[in-house]
C-alpha cells in the first residue's frame, strides 16, 4: 500500500508560500531602502511575474520530457537560493536585477512539479490535496506576521536573513520528497497540443487568466485603499490574514465540497463571489463588516477557485502532459494574468480612481464566469479529481 509523505509535502508547502509571505510584503520595502526608485522598484519586482509566464513551461516540459521531475524541484531550490544569496552582496539595479531574474527563473519552476508529484502520491484519494495545501496558506500567515515583527526590531536588511533562511527550509524539505511514479492513464499518449484544441481547456485558461487580472489591483493596491480611507495598519493586516484563514477553511472543507458539488459548479460560485466581491471593495471601503464580508469571499475566489483549477488540469492533462499542464496553468494565470491586472490598475488607479479600478477588476471576473458558464459544461462532474470522476474526456 502506498504510503502518502503527508507531512513533508504540507511541509513544502508551507514553506514555499512562506517565502511569499516574507518577500512580497517587505521585499520592496527593503529595496526603497537602498533609495532605489518606484519604476526601479517595479521593474525589480515585475520579474517573479515575468519569469512564470515561461519558466515553468521550460521547467515542465523538461520533467515530462525526460521523467527526473525530482532532480528539477532539488535543481530549482539549489540555484534559487542561489540567486537570493546574490543579493547580500550586490545593491546596484543591474546586479539585483539579474539576481531576481535568477531566483525567479528557478523558483517559478518548482511549484507546478510539486502539484504533480502531489496528486501522484494521492492517487484515489485526490480529495486530500486540499488538507496539505492548506499549510501553504498557514505558512503564508505565519511569515507575514513573523517577517512584520522581526522588521519592528531589526533593520529592513533583516528581510534578506528571514527569506534566505526559508529557501533553505525549501531546500531542506525539496532533499527529503520522495518522487512517486506518474499514475497511469489511458490517455497517456495524448499530445498537450490535442489537449490544449479542447474548448473547456482553453476557455478553463482563459478564466484562469482572468481571475488573476481580476486580482491584480487587490494584491497591488489593497493595503494602499484601505490606509487611504482611514484603516490603521493593524486593521490591514488584519483584514489580509481573514482572507487567509477563509482560504484555508475553504482547504479544509474541499474534499467534502467536492463530494457533493461539481468542480464546475465550485469554479462558477468562484467567478460570481469575485464579481461581487470587487465591487464590495471598490465602492464600499468605509463599511469595516463589509471590507470583512469581501475578505472572507477570498476563501471562494482564490481557495476554492484554485483547487477546482488545478484539479481539472490535472485531470485534461493526464501522465506525462501532467507537467505541462500544471505549468500552463501558472504561467497563464499567476504570471499573464497576475502581471496584466497589476499593470492595468497602476495605470487606473490614479486615471479614474479606486471604485472603477476595482469595477474593472470585476468585469474580468464576469468574463472568467461567462467562459466557464459557456465551455465549462458537462466535463467536470462529481467524483472528479478533489473528488471527482470526469464525464467524457472529449466535449
Amino acid at each position: 500500500m502506498h504510503a502518502l509523505p503527508y507531512w513533508r509535502l504540507s511541509g513544502y508547502y508551507f514553506f514555499y508560500f512562506a517565502f511569499i509571505g516574507a518577500f512580497s510584503p517587505y521585499f520592496g520595502l527593503y529595496l526603497q531602502s537602498l533609495n532605489f526608485s518606484a519604476w526601479d522598484i517595479g521593474l525589480l519586482m515585475s520579474q517573479m511575474q515575468l519569469m512564470r509566464l515561461f519558466g515553468p513551461n521550460l521547467w515542465g516540459w523538461l520533467a515530462d520530457r525526460f521523467g527526473r521531475r525530482m532532480a528539477i524541484i532539488r535543481l530549482a531550490a539549489v540555484a534559487g537560493l542561489a540567486g537570493f544569496t546574490a543579493f547580500f552582496w550586490v545593491d546596484r539595479l543591474g546586479g539585483m536585477l539579474v539576481a531576481m531574474a535568477v531566483l525567479a527563473f528557478f523558483w517559478s519552476a518548482a511549484l507546478p512539479l510539486v502539484e504533480t508529484l502531489t496528486f501522484d502520491h494521492l492517487r484515489e484519494e485526490r480529495g486530500r490535496y486540499s488538507r496539505i495545501r492548506l499549510w501553504g496558506s498557514v505558512g503564508f500567515i505565519v511569515a507575514v506576521l513573523g517577517t512584520g515583527a522581526v522588521l519592528d526590531v531589526l533593520p529592513l536588511n533583516g528581510v534578506l536573513w528571514v527569506c534566505w533562511g526559508i529557501l533553505v527550509g525549501i531546500l531542506l524539505l525539496a532533499a527529503v520528497l520522495p518522487d512517486a511514479p506518474v499514475v497511469a492513464h489511458s490517455r497517456d499518449s495524448l499530445a498537450v497540443g490535442a489537449i490544449l484544441r479542447q474548448p473547456r481547456v482553453r476557455a478553463l485558461l482563459a478564466a484562469c487568466f482572468a481571475m488573476s487580472a481580476a486580482h491584480g489591483a487587490l494584491y497591488v493596491f489593497y493595503s494602499i485603499h484601505l490606509a487611504d480611507h482611514g484603516y490603521s495598519k493593524a486593521e490591514v493586516g488584519a483584514l489580509w490574514s481573514l482572507g487567509v484563514l477563509a482560504e484555508i477553511a475553504v482547504f479544509m472543507l474541499m474534499a467534502r465540497l467536492t463530494r457533493r458539488h461539481s468542480l464546475r459548479a465550485l469554479l462558477l460560485a468562484s467567478f460570481a463571489a469575485a464579481v461581487l466581491r470587487f465591487l464590495l471593495i471598490g465602492w464600499a471601503v468605509e463599511s469595516l463588516a463589509i471590507m470583512v464580508v469581501a475578505q472572507l469571499m477570498h476563501g471562494l475566489t482564490f481557495g476554492a477557485y484554485h483547487a477546482a483549477s488545478i484539479a481539472a488540469i490535472n485531470l485534461w492533462f493526464p501522465g506525462r502532459a501532467q507537467g505541462r499542464g500544471q505549468a500552463l496553468y501558472s504561467s497563464i494565470s499567476f504570471g499573464a494574468g497576475g502581471l496584466l491586472g497589476g499593470l492595468i490598475s497602476g495605470w487606473t488607479w490614479d486615471g479614474i480612481g479606486p471604485g472603477w479600478t476595482y469595477t474593472l477588476a470585476s468585469a474580468f471576473a464576469v468574463g472568467g464566469l461567462a467562459l466557464v458558464w459557456r465551455w465549462v459544461r458537462g466535463d467536470v462532474a462529481v467524483d472528479a479529481p478533489g473528488g471527482a470522476k470526469a464525464a467524457d474526456p472529449v466535449p
